[in-house]
C-alpha cells in the first residue's frame, strides 16, 4: 500500500524541519563550554542531520522535477560570485576527504545573467561531489568560463576528476545504484540532479578524457545578460525586536537562533493567546506566528492583534507554516498578515522578512 500523496509531502516536510530544529540546537550546544569529547559529539550530530538534510532535499527535488518540471526562479547574479560560493561551500577539509579542490574563472569580473543561483550551485555541487568520491587524492577542479554571444552570455563550466568512474547514459539505474554503493546516497542523488537540471535548462552535457587518467564533465548553458546585481546587505539596517509565536520548543529555538544572527531580539509566546497579549505593548518590530496552536490559532490571533488599538495592531505579523500553498497564503493575507514564511525557515527568507518588516516601519514613521 503507498502512501498518499498530501500524507507523503507532510511526513518530509516535517523531517525536514525537525532535522533544522537538530541543527539549530547543536548550533546552540557548540557555543557552550563543552568537553572535547562533548564538543566532538555535538559536531557529529550537526553532520548527520545535515547530511540527512540535504539527501532529503535532493530526493524531493529530484521527485518534483520529475513529476512537475524545472521551475526556476531567474534574477540577477554575478557569475564570478558562483564560483566563489562554490570554493566556500567546499572549503571545509571534511566535505573534501584530503582532495584539493582548485576554482577558477574566466571572463569580464561584472558578467551578470539572469539566472537561477540555487539550480547553477546544484549542478557544480553535484559534479564536484562524483569528482571527489572518485578522487580519493590529489586535486579537482571546478571552473566557469563566460563568454558574451548574440543569444546573451554563454557558460561552459567544467569539472575535472583524477580518476574515471564512468558514466553510462544508457543504464543510469545502474550507474547510480553503482555511485550509491561506493561513494553513498548523497553523491548519487547529487549526480543525478545536476544532469537533469542541465537538460532541462536547454543546456548540453559532454565528457572529456583527460590526458594521463581521469575526466571531465563540461556543462553548457546560455543565459539572458542582466544589469549587476547591486551589493546584497548581510543584516537589517537596525536591529529589530521580535515575538516568535509557537507551541514547539525547537521550532522556538530555531527562530530565535536565526533572529540572533542578525543582532535581533526575541521573546517568545507559545500560542495564539500569549500572543496577543504580548502583542498589545505594542514593542515589537515583527511577529512570526505560527498557525497550527493549540487555544487559540495563529490565524485568529492575527485577527486579534489588528483589532488592538494604536501603534500595537499594525505591527508586521508573518505566518511561519510548513503550509504555504497560494490558498493557505491567501487565507494568512485575508487575516491581516503581511508574508509567509515556509518552515524550516531559511536565513535568507528571515533576513528579507526583517529588512521588508524594518522598512515599512521607517516610511510609517
Amino acid at each position: 500500500m503507498s502512501l498518499p500523496e498530501f500524507i507523503f509531502d507532510r511526513v518530509t516536510a516535517d523531517i525536514r524541519q525537525q532535522m533544522a530544529g537538530i541543527l539549530a540546537l547543536s548550533e546552540q550546544l557548540a557555543r557552550q563550554r563543552l568537553t572535547p569529547d562533548a564538543q566532538a559529539c555535538v559536531s557529529g550530530v550537526a553532520e548527520a542531520a545535515d547530511a540527512v538534510r540535504r539527501i532529503l532535499d535532493a530526493a524531493l527535488d529530484i521527485r518534483t522535477v520529475s513529476n512537475q518540471g524545472l521551475s526556476l526562479d531567474p534574477a540577477p547574479l554575478r557569475l564570478r560570485d558562483v564560483m566563489d560560493e562554490v570554493q566556500d561551500h567546499w572549503r571545509a577539509p571534511a566535505a573534501m576527504g584530503g582532495v584539493m579542490l582548485l576554482v577558477s574563472f574566466d571572463g569580464d569580473p561584472e558578467a551578470s545573467a539572469a539566472a537561477d543561483r540555487s539550480r547553477l550551485l546544484q549542478v557544480f555541487h553535484g559534479f564536484i561531489g562524483e569528482a571527489v568520491a572518485g578522487a580519493r587524492r590529489g586535486a579537482v577542479e571546478a571552473s566557469l568560463r563566460v563568454t558574451e554571444t548574440a543569444q546573451g552570455l554563454r557558460l561552459e563550466g567544467r569539472v575535472r576528476g583524477a580518476r574515471d568512474p564512468g558514466w553510462d547514459a544508457q543504464a543510469m539505474e545502474a550507474r547510480v545504484r553503482d555511485i550509491d554503493s561506493r561513494f553513498g546516497l548523497e553523491v548519487a542523488l547529487g549526480i543525478l540532479l545536476a544532469r537533469r537540471l542541465v537538460e532541462d535548462m536547454s543546456g548540453r552535457l559532454r565528457e572529456e578524457t583527460n590526458p594521463g587518467a581521469g575526466r571531465t564533465v563540461v556543462f553548457e548553458l546560455t543565459l539572458p545578460k542582466a544589469a549587476a546585481p547591486a551589493p546584497e546587505s548581510k543584516s537589517p539596517s537596525r536591529s529589530a525586536h521580535v515575538l516568535v509565536v509557537d507551541d514547539n520548543a525547537t521550532n522556538r529555538m530555531v527562530a530565535q537562533a536565526l533572529c540572533e544572527m542578525f543582532d535581533c531580539t526575541c521573546e517568545a509566546a507559545t500560542d495564539g493567546l500569549e500572543a496577543v497579549d504580548a502583542a498589545r505593548a505594542g514593542r515589537f518590530d515583527l511577529i512570526l506566528m505560527d498557525i497550527k496552536m493549540p487555544r487559540m490559532d495563529g490565524v485568529t490571533a492575527a485577527r486579534a492583534i489588528r483589532a488592538l488599538p494604536g501603534e500595537a495592531g499594525e505591527v508586521p505579523i508573518v505566518a511561519l507554516t510548513a503550509n504555504a500553498d497560494p490558498d493557505d497564503a491567501a487565507d494568512y493575507l485575508a487575516a491581516g498578515m503581511d508574508g509567509v514564511v515556509e518552515k524550516p525557515m531559511k536565513p535568507e527568507h528571515l533576513l528579507s522578512v526583517l529588512q521588508q518588516a524594518l522598512d515599512v516601519a521607517s516610511e510609517a514613521a
